[in-house]
């Protein structure tokens, strides 16, 4: 039978689509994300179109001939149930990619992703409360404000402390260099011991990633972002922790915050090493 479907990568006024379906799902997309997902890799983003328009999304942003990341795997309501998701991801993940490809699937899909080569390799747990800043928080003297001309430094420090699998310097670019998201650093011998992102979504703010080197450091750093919001104090504030950080864990329960989502890290070819006892807040679930 033949397939009307027409699949093609997308072009950057068609992610505004493609982040309103994320918002429609519940995924709570941040207020500037369009810019910095197009930037990171403009040719990742594909999708089918029938006769009403976008049917069908997923993106495969390539960071290296080494690794790239699945997400935003989603159909329009109507064409669901269709084998039209499939036949997209067939199409793109057929073809050449990564020597490795990461995703953070929802459970349900799990077993899917398991017969398309996909292998388990931890929980993300995402984790929401409605925190006030603290009147009791002093920035300490090494606390600095991450700039974009600061995202080598950054890159260099993830790549050091394995807490990403590849370089990602036109990720940062607009994750640290938007001007709607802060960032913050602890000062350490390679330029930052640690560093974390807050960002304003649709719904309240969004902290990640949350890297740093101990404990006391992560909670240093969110109390920091925590006060760096302007607005809508009394809106939810999310965190995706790996769940084989217990110290993570820890952390969110510490500010009262409880799990709403769960999502399964997994990776088609071999698996990145990564020290997910520095990882206090995932960056994105769409693009890793």
């Amino acid at each position: 039978m033949a397939h009307p479907e027409k699949i093609r990568r997308l072009r950057e006024n068609d992610l505004k689509t493609m982040l309103q379906w994320a918002s429609d799902e519940g995924w709570n997309p941040g207020q500037d994300d369009l810019q910095a997902f197009w930037h990171t890799d403009p040719e990742g983003y594909w999708g089918a179109f029938d006769k009403k328009g976008l049917a069908a999304v997923i993106s495969c942003v390539t960071y290296s001939a080494d690794f790239a990341f699945v997400g935003f795997y989603m159909c329009r309501p109507d064409r669901r149930g269709q084998g039209l998701g499939l036949r997209l991801w067939d199409s793109v993940l057929g073809g050449p990619v990564s020597h490795t490809i990461g995703l953070d699937g929802v459970v349900a899909q799990q077993d899917n992703y398991a017969k398309s080569g996909f292998q388990f390799a931890h929980r993300n747990i995402r984790m929401a409360g409605t925190l006030p800043a603290s009147d009791a928080f002093t920035a300490p003297s090494d606390l600095f404000e991450l700039k974009i001309d600061d995202i080598a430094i950054a890159d260099a420090f993830e790549q050091s402390l394995k807490l990403f699998a590849e370089s990602r310097l036109s990720f940062l670019r607009g994750w640290i260099g938007s001007e709607k998201h802060t960032a913050l650093a602890l000062y350490g011998p390679m330029g930052v011991r640690g560093y974390g992102v807050i960002r304003p979504c649709q719904n309240g703010y969004k902290i990640g990633p949350l890297f740093a080197q101990d404990a006391d450091d992560a909670d240093c750093l969110f109390q920091a972002l925590l006060a760096r919001r302007q607005n809508n104090l009394d809106c939810p504030v999310f965190l995706d922790v790996p769940e084989p950080n217990h110290a993570a864990v820890a952390l969110a329960r510490k500010y009262a915050m409880k799990p709403v989502f769960e999502t399964a890290r997994m990776y088609r070819g071999p698996m990145p090493e990564l020290d997910l006892a520095k990882t206090f807040g995932i960056s994105s679930f769409e693009l890793g």
